[in-house]
């Protein structure tokens, strides 16, 4: 390895991972940004800005710069990315060549867009991969035989579902409904069941941890704090896994149905490999 760093960035809705060759992944951090609007200074990026999430005063906003998958502050993500860079490379004089994933139904709009953000926030030159390629080499597929595989990947905004077969995607498609949606789902279902009112972040806590998508043998059970919408006064309530799988059923309909697109449209050659 020579002094020259080469990385790879998953740009996420939802969190950057950062990957240094020889080294392995050096940042896992949510892609959030608080910035002070007096002075439009950039206070905190990643976890620490995350915790700040729905605690704000009224100067502090903290914000995903990142929407379905795609850039949706320019200026934001650029300074997001040259904190992650710098945070990787340290004070290397020598600018690194970035790799940068993107969701594979994007356009060339907003693929220039990730393109001039990674290289204005330090990179010497910039490229692009999509995603279900760079999970199906991360996961260790040989995706330059000429048989089929079907990569499911589901991220903070987006759900890509790719059949990928001599080193490319042969069939595609990217629908915007993943994570955020499902921790949204929950907000409602708990907001109509219960009167209660939860964040984003308690309902992304309770997906991770006892989030199902089939019914299961033994509920889980986990205490969430929350506001009363008849009392307006705090309250804690205990939500089971049956009721987010209820709360997220639709959501995982959406992409059931996705995935069912996809192997229609997959030659069958390809279908029966997989």
């Amino acid at each position: 390895m020579g002094l020259r760093m080469d990385i790879g960035i998953d740009l996420g809705t939802a969190s950057v991972l950062v990957y240094i060759k020889g080294k392995g992944i050096v940042i896992n951090e949510p892609s959030v940004v608080a910035i002070d609007i007096n002075t439009n200074k950039i206070l905190e990026v990643g976890e620490e800005a995350r915790k700040m999430l729905g605690r704000t005063p009224g100067n502090i906003v903290a914000i995903r710069p990142l929407r379905d998958g795609v850039i949706s502050d320019f200026d934001i993500t650029e300074k997001m990315l040259k904190y992650f860079i710098k945070k990787a490379v340290g004070n290397s004089i020598i600018k690194p060549r970035v790799i940068v994933c993107v969701p594979s139904g994007v356009t060339e709009v907003e693929k220039r867009a990730v393109l001039e953000a990674s290289n204005n926030a330090g990179a010497k030159k910039t490229y692009l991969i999509e995603e279900p390629v760079a999970a199906a080499i991360g996961a260790g597929l040989d995706i330059t035989k000429p048989s089929g595989h079907m990569v499911i990947d589901m991220g903070g905004g987006t759900t890509d579902i790719a059949v990928i077969s001599l080193g490319g995607i042969v069939v595609s498609r990217s629908i915007k409904i993943a994570g955020d949606k499902c921790d949204e789902a929950i907000v409602r279902y708990v907001r109509k069941k219960y009167n209660v009112m939860i964040g984003l972040r308690s309902a992304e806590e309770l997906k991770i941890k006892i989030g199902t998508a089939f019914p299961v043998e033994e509920d889980k059970f986990m205490e969430v704090r929350g506001r009363n919408l008849v009392t307006g006064l705090p309250v804690n309530l205990t939500i089971s896994s049956s009721d987010l799988l209820e709360a997220m059923e639709e959501t995982l309909t959406a992409i059931a149905d996705a995935v069912h697109s996809v192997l229609e449209k997959t030659p069958p050659e390809l279908a029966a490999d997989i």
